[in-house]
Formats: structure tokens, C-alpha cells, sequence
């Protein structure tokens, strides 16, 4: 097992490479002279036990990770756990999967298709939360699925990896506030997820959330390249609960949106 602190740059490493607006984003900030802080890192999967949460946490479990929260979401037919470490320097792990008994018979079984393709041995491996993609798919099968759920239409498209990174904004020193960087990160000409509001949460739920719409990239399908949304950066604002240590779970209402930047449009 390599140390989760290799895991936890590789992850980055793969989705800066993806996504142009994370580098670009995150050197405005730098530029203010912020010092970027990851709250947390967010992955995507199918609930075969194959491939589903357990076996996509193992590698965090095994590099020191814990399960702290569990989360449903009904519409979008979902189940999630988040992890975290017992370094508070290390970022929140938010692991979420399709829920697929709960999905038609044709998803079922064109995803039952791409997991016979993934190698035995991945599963087991440190490096599988950020293996990519480990199927072929051509572009008709992705829009399929994606027709029926875009979250399953993207783990089609882009396998294991960071679905999104986290900017902790309670560490940033020049901006009042998530209202205050949303017009800032807008400014600098990136559009922001505006479903349910820019931002998502309140300070009585004890979080904000908000999001850049995922980057527009080309993919390799077996049948050629194709543009699709890729990969979003959220930016998180955090209150204290009644002990005064910030609250640090998730909130189902508001992730519920944030899933849809990833949504084509």
C-alpha cells in the first residue's frame, strides 16, 4: 500500500489534468494570496461490490481513512459515505454510488458490460480511486445512460477518479464570505451551477456550497472523441456547531444539487 499522501496527489495530479479552470482557477486565488486548502475530494461509482463504496474506500481505509456519515438521495437514486482521517490536514473522502436495483433493466445491463471489463485485481490495488476508466464505451451507450442519469452517463465516461476537489473557504483571507469568491470566481468568467441558487446550504444548516459548471472536454469513445462535462470545482464554507468545532459532514439537500454541474447542457 503506497501512502495516502501519493494517493491523495495522484487524484489531484489526474484531475488537474482534466480540468483546465481547476489550474486556472486556483491560481487566481493564489494570485490574491490565498493559500488553497482542500476540504474534501468527492468520487463516483455503481453499487456492484465489485467496484461500489467499500471497494473504492479500501485504499483510503487502509491509509488511516474512517467512515463518519452516510447520505441518501432519493431522485437521483444515490447513496453516499463520506471518510475522514485523523489528520485534520487531510481532506474529507465523499465516495457516493448509483444505486442500480433501482435503475431500468437496459442500465443494468450495459453497466454489468463495462464491469466485466475492469481487471480482477484493480479493486485490491492503492491506485484504483484513480484508475480512470477501465471499459470501452462508444458515445451512443454514454448518452444512454446518461439519458436516464447523468451521474451514470459520467462514471461511464470517466471511470474512478476525482469527480471534484474542494476549496475550503473559511481558510481563505481576502473574500467575505462564499457570496463574496461566487462573484469572484464569476468575474474571472466561470460560470457557476445556479440550481437551487448559487449557493447551496445555510449558516443554520451549517454549510455552503456552490460550484463552477463542469469543464467541457474531449473523450475518446470506442467510436471517436466527443465533448462532454468533465470535472467542477466546489467551494465550501463551514460553521461551528453548539461545541464550537466546525461541522464537518455533508448535507443531502445541497449535494443533491451540486451533483448536477456535471450535468450536459
Amino acid at each position: 500500500m503506497a501512502d495516502i499522501g501519493r494517493l491523495l496527489d495522484l487524484l489531484w495530479q489526474d484531475y488537474m489534468a482534466l480540468n483546465r479552470q481547476v489550474r486556472t482557477v486556483r491560481g487566481l486565488l493564489e494570485k490574491e494570496g490565498e493559500t488553497v486548502v482542500n476540504d474534501h475530494i468527492a468520487l463516483r461509482t455503481f453499487d456492484d461490490s465489485r467496484v461500489g463504496i467499500d471497494a473504492l474506500a479500501g485504499a483510503f481505509v487502509a491509509g488511516g481513512y474512517q467512515a463518519c456519515g452516510e447520505y441518501d438521495f432519493v431522485q437521483k437514486k444515490l447513496f453516499a459515505c463520506h471518510y475522514e482521517h485523523a489528520d485534520p490536514a487531510l481532506p474529507r473522502v465523499f465516495i457516493s454510488q448509483l444505486k442500480l436495483a433501482e435503475c431500468s433493466a437496459g442500465l443494468r445491463q450495459i453497466v454489468a458490460e463495462l464491469l466485466e471489463q475492469v481487471p480482477a485485481d484493480l479493486p485490491g490495488r492503492w491506485d484504483f480511486p484513480v484508475s480512470g476508466r477501465t471499459w470501452n464505451v462508444d458515445y451512443r451507450t454514454y448518452e444512454v445512460l446518461a439519458d436516464e442519469s447523468e451521474y451514470a452517463g459520467w462514471v461511464a465516461a470517466f471511470g474512478f477518479r476525482a469527480n471534484h476537489f474542494t476549496v475550503l473557504v473559511n481558510a481563505l483571507k481576502t473574500f467575505d464570505g462564499l457570496a463574496a469568491l461566487n462573484a469572484f470566481i464569476k468575474q474571472s468568467g466561470y460560470p457557476l451551477n445556479d440550481g437551487g441558487g448559487e449557493i447551496k446550504g445555510s449558516p443554520q444548516s451549517l454549510l455552503e456550497q456552490s460550484s463552477t459548471l463542469a469543464d467541457q472536454v474531449p473523450v475518446d469513445f470506442t467510436d471517436g472523441p466527443h465533448t462532454i462535462p468533465a470535472c467542477y470545482y466546489e467551494f465550501a464554507r463551514r460553521y461551528p456547531t453548539a461545541d464550537g468545532k466546525l461541522f464537518y459532514g455533508f448535507v443531502a439537500s445541497s449535494a443533491d444539487k451540486i451533483f448536477e454541474s456535471t450535468d450536459r447542457r
